[in-house]
């Protein structure tokens, strides 16, 4: 049997399932059977390297905004009215300029939210959107946080038509719990230290002009809010053109840094330091993480045998896989394909 092209999805780490979890704990919520529901393995929460694909992580966001009534999950102590992003979103796409369109949006979340303060900030050429706690902080708030200042970020992507470049993205320094892919996310060096969340860029995409409309927030609503956690991806970043290049060659013996940076035109020193401004820690670092994420994919189809799907990803003995996938994820193959599949069924 010859298997589809691997898609390369970007997968989603268990963490980030944990921590929209926080608010149905919280509320009593039977935890497990939304996972089922989702499609994700209960079991696989004590594995915490395990990762989870998008469309997984988009049908759980959308099953506990129904549960919760509430589309910030139940992390904020009083709920957002479902209704509340796609009335905004009509609002937007009427602005002139995208620094219009984020000082009404931010305005009407502030009527939304107790808990903490969005605003944009402008001084000189740089521009932030910035969240300021009311509360003392605790797990709920600081996720509350990243993931508004995270959708904020994606929508202001989508308004202007394409992603928008950040200089910097600012975690508070009583940040709880791991941020250790922000930088990949967020494709910005990331800080610490302050009160405030924000992500800050160049002032002049204050003018960029809105190019939605009421024609395509139709189409953009079928997907949203879970679609902006993925789309605005800078496919034109090395780390992208690499996976790109890498993906097709899954089979085959991979090419190396050297061999990588020829055909991209750069040299090694100048690949290595342009994947260190991405928050990338190294070239072995994307050809794992993709070999993991398409190894993820395929351990959901129940038709493929663990020998094929090593072969695909190039290696020459099941068995190396399956320590491979182990150290990636905490979890033998078979292991995680069993969970995977009793969650989907």
């Amino acid at each position: 049997m010859t298997a589809t092209a691997p898609r390369a999805r970007h997968t989603i780490a268990i963490g980030q399932v944990e921590r929209i979890l926080l608010g149905a704990r919280g509320r009593g919520l039977d935890v497990d059977a939304l996972l089922d529901s989702a499609g994700i393995a209960p079991a696989l929460l004590a594995s915490p390297l395990s990762r989870v694909t998008q469309a997984q992580y988009a049908r759980l966001t959308h099953l506990l905004r129904h549960r919760l009534r509430d589309e910030l999950w139940g992390l904020c102590s009083r709920p957002v009215p479902p209704g509340a992003f796609a009335q905004t979103c009509r609002l937007l796409v009427g602005c002139r300029t995208l620094g219009e369109a984020l000082d009404i949006g931010l305005r009407q979340y502030r009527l939304l939210i107790d808990d903490f303060t969005p605003r944009l900030q402008r001084q000189g050429d740089l521009a932030s959107v910035s969240v300021a706690p009311r509360r003392p902080f605790d797990p709920l708030l600081a996720y509350a946080q990243r993931v508004f200042c995270f959708l904020a970020y994606g929508l202001a992507s989508w308004l202007a038509g394409r992603r928008i470049p950040l200089l910097s993205v600012n975690y508070p320094a009583s940040t709880p719990g791991p941020v250790s892919e922000a930088a990949l996310v967020f494709q910005a060096p990331i800080r610490y230290g302050g009160e405030r969340m924000a992500w800050t860029f160049g002032a002049g995409c204050l003018e960029l002009p809105v190019v939605q409309d009421a024609q395509s927030l139709s189409v953009f609503m079928r997907q949203a809010p879970a679609s902006l956690l993925v789309k605005y991806r800078d496919h034109a970043s090395v780390t992208e053109r690499i996976r790109r290049l890498l993906r097709h060659q899954l089979a085959a013996e991979l090419p190396s840094l050297v061999q990588v940076a020829r055909q991209l035109e750069l040299t090694p020193q100048t690949l290595r330091r342009r994947l260190r401004e991405e928050g990338q820690v190294g070239f072995r670092a994307i050809k794992d993480d993709l070999r993991r994420d398409v190894a993820v994919e395929y351990l959901a189809r129940s038709e493929m045998a663990l020998p094929e799907i090593a072969g695909l990803l190039g290696f020459s003995e099941a068995s190396t896989f399956h320590r491979a996938f182990k150290h990636w994820t905490g979890m033998a193959p078979g292991a995680y394909r069993q969970a995977q599949l009793r969650g989907a069924s």
